[in-house]
Parts: C-alpha cells; sequence; structure tokens
C-alpha cells in the first residue's frame, strides 16, 4: 500500500478472493487513501484500469485473486498490451508450499501472461516486494507503454519486512530497481535520437511534393498532440488518422482526411496509394492499415518514426526510420523545417469524400443521425469509449476527436465488451467530464453486467446501443463475402435494455427518430446517473467504405 502511495495511487479497480485477502486487509486500513471499485467481474476490472489509464495518461492498476480471479484478467492484459496501455496488474498466487500441487485455485499466471505483459514477476521473498512494485511502475510507464503483472505468494502477503519510503523522483537512482529492470531489458534511459536521422528526414521532406502523414495510437498514447499537429501544419500535409490515433490531431482540423484502411475514407486511402512521401508516427502498419503491405504506398518513400524498434520494419519495408520518443522527434524536426505549401496535392486529395454520407429517413436511425445528435448535445470534450464492431468504426469515422485520451478503443486486440468498463476508469478519471460509451447489441450484452458498477458508485457513464438485432460486421462480411449466409449472427432474442438498466437502478430509453433520440440525450445529461439508450438501427446498415482484407488499399468493395 505504501509503494501505491510512492506511484502517486490513488484509484484501483479489483475483485477480492482467497488468496489476495491479506492484500484487502492492508487496503482496508488504507481508506481515505486509495479508493478500490469493485468491479462484477475481473475482466470489468481490467477494462476500467485500461479507461482510466488511457484517459488520464496515469498508470491503471487492478488486483484479482489466483486462478479464475487471475485468468478472467487476461483478455483485459491482452487488450492493454496491444494498445501499449500502463496497468500495473497484481495478483496473488497460493502459498509456497502448495505450488506445483493443483491446489485450489492454483495456476502459473506469469506464465500464461508472459506473451502479453511487458514483464511480470512472482515475488516469493517479502523483502523483495517493495521494489518489485516500483520497477513493475518504471516499466508500464516507459518506452512504449505496456501492462505489467505482479503475482505474489499468499505466504509472502503475511509476513512482514522493514519498509523505507522511496520518492518516486528517486526510483531512477535506486540501483535495486535497475537490477529488477536490467531483467526486462527495459531502459530507464531516454532513446538517444540521431540528428543525422533527423536531418535526413529534413531533406525528404524538402524534395517531397506530395507527402502524406499518418497519425498512429502513439501519438495519442504520448500526449504529443500539440507537436504533430504543428508538424503537420510546417509541412502543409494531408494527415490520416489510425483507429488509435483518434484525438492525436483534431479531426477538426483541415488537414485530415479521415481515418485509414479497411475502413477508412476514400481520400486517405487514395492519398496513401499516391503520395510521395509516406510519415508514419506512432503507427505499427497493422494489418488493418497495410492492407496489402508488399503494395502499400507503393509510389513513396515511407519513414516510420516510432518508439519501439521492434516494429521497424516488422509489416512494412520502410525508406527511412527514427526510433524514439514522438514528441522529441517533432520537435527536432519543427525546429528545423521551414513552412511548406502543397495545395496542388491538397486539392486532389480532398477532392475525395473524407466521411461517408447517409440517406435520411426510414423506421429508423441511421449511425450518421445518431453520432451527429451525440456531437451536437454533447460537451465538445466529452469522452468516448466505444466497443468493437460497426458501432466502433462508425464512432471513429463520423466523431472528430479533439485531444490524446478522448477515444477509449480496443484497436488491436478487437475486444467486444471493452467499453462500459473502459468507460467507467474514464469517468472515475475525469469526474468533471462527460463520458459516454458507443456500443452494439452484441458488444453490450458481453459485459453489461457493470452497470451494477456503474449504479453502486453514482458513475453516470452514457450508454449508446447502437442496436441493429445483429453482429453487424459479422454479417456485413457474411453479406458481401460469403453469399448471405447468415450463420449464428441474427440477434433476435433478450435482453430488453431499456428493462435491464432499470433492473439495475439505472434509466433506459429506446428511441427509433432524430426527435427521441435528441430528447433522451438531453435528459441522460440531465440524470446524473448511468444512463442507457437503445438505438434502433437497420439490421443491413453496413460500414462503409470497406476494402477486402488482404486487397490493395483503394480497392473498395463498398464506396
Amino acid at each position: 500500500m505504501e509503494c501505491l502511495l510512492e506511484q502517486e495511487v490513488s484509484v484501483v479497480f479489483g475483485y477480492p478472493g482467497g488468496t489476495i485477502l491479506n492484500v484487502y486487509d492492508a487496503l482496508y486500513k488504507y481508506h481515505g487513501k486509495i479508493k478500490h471499485y469493485l468491479t462484477a467481474h475481473e475482466q470489468g476490472a481490467a477494462h476500467a484500469a485500461d479507461g482510466y489509464a488511457r484517459s488520464t495518461g496515469k498508470v491503471g492498476v487492478a488486483f484479482a485473486t489466483s486462478g479464475p480471479g487471475s485468468t478472467n484478467l487476461t483478455t483485459g492484459i491482452a487488450t492493454a498490451y496491444i494498445d501499449s496501455s500502463p496497468i500495473v496488474f497484481i495478483t496473488c498466487n497460493v502459498s509456497e508450499n502448495l505450488i506445483g500441487k493443483d491446489s485450489f485455485q492454483e495456476v502459473d499466471i506469469t506464465g500464461v501472461t508472459m506473451p502479453i505483459t511487458k514483464s511480470n514477476f512472482l515475488v516469493s521473498d517479502v523483502n523483495k516486494l517493495a521494489d518489485t512494485i516500483r520497477a513493475a511502475f518504471a516499466i508500464a510507464r516507459s518506452g512504449r507503454p505496456g501492462p505489467v503483472l505482479i503475482d505474489i505468494l499468499k505466504n509472502v502477503t503475511a509476513e512482514t519486512a522493514d519498509y523505507e519510503f522511496l520518492p518516486l523522483g528517486r526510483h531512477k537512482e535506486s540501483g535495486k530497481l535497475k537490477e529488477l529492470i536490467d531483467r526486462s531489458t527495459i531502459d530507464f534511459q531516454e532513446p538517444s535520437i540521431d540528428k543525422g536521422d533527423i536531418d535526413k528526414l529534413v531533406t525528404m521532406i524538402n524534395e517531397s511534393k506530395k507527402p502524406l502523414l499518418i497519425c498512429g495510437g502513439g501519438v495519442a498514447r504520448s500526449r504529443c498532440d500539440r507537436e504533430f499537429t504543428e508538424f503537420a501544419n510546417i509541412i502543409d500535409s494531408p494527415t490520416a488518422v489510425t483507429v488509435m490515433g483518434g484525438g492525436g490531431i483534431c479531426g477538426r482540423n483541415p488537414l485530415v482526411t479521415g481515418m485509414i484502411g479497411m475502413h477508412g475514407s476514400q481520400a486517405s486511402n487514395i492519398a496513401c496509394d499516391n503520395c510521395d512521401l509516406l510519415i508514419a508516427v506512432g503507427c505499427r502498419f497493422s494489418d488493418r492499415v497495410a492492407l496489402d503491405p508488399k503494395n502499400f504506398a507503393s509510389q513513396a518513400k515511407i519513414v516510420h518514426i516510432d518508439i519501439d524498434r521492434s516494429e521497424i520494419n516488422k509489416n512494412v519495408q520502410t525508406d527511412h526510420h527514427i526510433v524514439g520518443y514522438a514528441k522529441d522527434v517533432l520537435n527536432m524536426l519543427n525546429s528545423r523545417l521551414e513552412q511548406q505549401d502543397h495545395s496542388e496535392w491538397k486539392k486532389f486529395v480532398f477532392s475525395y469524400p473524407t466521411e461517408t454520407e447517409y440517406a435520411d429517413g426510414g423506421t429508423s436511425l441511421n449511425p450518421k443521425q445518431v453520432l451527429s445528435a451525440i456531437a451536437r448535445i454533447c460537451p465538445q470534450d466529452t469522452i468516448v469509449s466505444t466497443d468493437v464492431g460497426q458501432h466502433q468504426m462508425w464512432a471513429i469515422q463520423h466523431f472528430h476527436f479533439d485531444y490524446s485520451g478522448q477515444l477509449l478503443t480496443s484497436g488491436g486486440f478487437g475486444t467486444m465488451g471493452f467499453g462500459l468498463g473502459a468507460a467507467i476508469g474514464a469517468k472515475v478519471g475525469n469526474p468533471h467530464k462527460t463520458v459516454i460509451h458507443i456500443t452494439g447489441d452484441g458488444s453490450f450484452r458481453m459485459n453489461c453486467n457493470e452497470l451494477c458498477t456503474e449504479q453502486y458508485y453514482n458513475i453516470p457513464v452514457i450508454t449508446f446501443i447502437f442496436n441493429n438485432g445483429t453482429l453487424g460486421m459479422v454479417r456485413q462480411w457474411q453479406n458481401l463475402i460469403y453469399n448471405g449466409h447468415y450463420s449464428e449472427t441474427t440477434l433476435d432474442r433478450g435482453p430488453d435494455f431499456v428493462r435491464l438498466a432499470e433492473a439495475y437502478g439505472l434509466k433506459g430509453r429506446r428511441v427509433n427518430n432524430q426527435d427521441d433520440l435528441c430528447n433522451a440525450i438531453e435528459d441522460a445529461l440531465k440524470s446524473n446517473c448511468g444512463y442507457v439508450i437503445d438505438c434502433q438501427i437497420d439490421i443491413d446498415e453496413m460500414v462503409r467504405p470497406m476494402v477486402k482484407a488482404g486487397d490493395q488499399i483503394t480497392q473498395f468493395l463498398l464506396s
């Protein structure tokens, strides 16, 4: 508990059990210093810690017991790992004399999570516990952020050790910490940026006639939206945004071409195929962006700026790269560059649409109507959490995120059920901001049990369900690629989401036209409690544009 206070932790999400009872007993004595939120399920705790971390920029913390308690965290750990979210997960295991005997609720959770954590630790000596806690936080927040797991044997939590307060600012000086961190091959020192690499990129920019920038998740995660925006403005470059990059540059900036990739805008994808210089900042070039890596940006010189050297040339071969913190690299570039003008290139790019238009009318709402109403009525700094599916793509296509940490979404792991827990964590970390949760009827079923957490702690999250009675994204693929074979995707079953909200002591409302929707949003904002708005969407509404996996980025299956 003292080490958590050293790390300025004031919030923990979790679920107790037998092996972690000593930790919860200690937590009981720290009431008023560390606030614990009991979720309905360990996965909800993991997602809440994730939403807290992404929206605040701090390290999130989640507790769980051994066995199924710890394994229930794994989806949340993997979600945080691939999206580079800094979280420390603290679990406890059976006592040392029971290890390896298939004891009740025993599992090798460090072995299970090794591929999905930056590092993990098994603590079998109480004298190493404090420094292990400190090392875990240092690793989680350093370099490319990510999750770290600490598993503590139950007998260790029953023992005592001398504790000496170590201020957070002195942690880098600690030799014991350095030893623990060296084991994880994480360097405390900031990477040294080669000035020659900067000069080479400046020359490439000056020679370019048709540049394109890609704003990746690393821009949002490192909170360098100001530096990135300055860079885009200086080189006067059209700028595409990945799913994870939302908020890395203001979506209203006239240089922004919209999302890039499988459901990218025509402007973004066509610009990618025609540019002569592509500069990606904090972008992994995942298979949803570089669908056909060999032909991706085939006319361009490709430049990759990233903190993680292992991402360089992993998915797309580059012509130049710079390894370093995005903020530092961008500041060095901005100080060396002169104002550019690419008016003709921009005229070509923006002759293509940056957003999909939808026809009004019918007996149900269309996605643009719902999202436009939310954007118009909710405060501009509203934090948006999404689940995964059609609603996720619609939200990213049509919301114009203004700042880093405003969009919370599972971009890499694609975790249905992420959104509600993440929204709860975001609201806990940002009590004065409006937080909304955008989901589909399929995703919402996954973790809607966290409505009880929302109600008990009076966390006023507004949930918008894009209810089309189907697993929409899967149905879209079945429609376009599988000859309309709708195998096990139709959700013609309960629950009634309005009554479900009411059963949890929250408010709910079903809407199928714009007037009802606007009234529901206004009522939800005034209510100051959890609220579920069930928006009726046509079952065959699709996410457009769409490029088939593995195809050329401009080979639109849907325009």
